[in-house]
């Protein structure tokens, strides 16, 4: 797999956590702990692609 595709993946699965993490915080649940997993594969897969774009220039 490329670094694109694996920053991608990450960055997905970490805005599908961060969207039911919301919504389990709003609803009786333990949200919280979804929505900070989610927010932080989120901000990793984003490093993983600023990094990845800088080696390739």
């Amino acid at each position: 797999m490329s670094v694109s595709s694996v920053s991608f993946a990450v960055m997905s699965t970490g805005a599908v956590a961060t969207v039911a993490g919301a919504l389990l915080y709003v609803l009786p649940g333990p949200g919280f702990p979804v929505l900070a997993l989610g927010l932080t594969l989120m901000v990793a897969g984003a490093a993983v692609r600023i990094s990845g774009r800088r080696r390739r220039s």
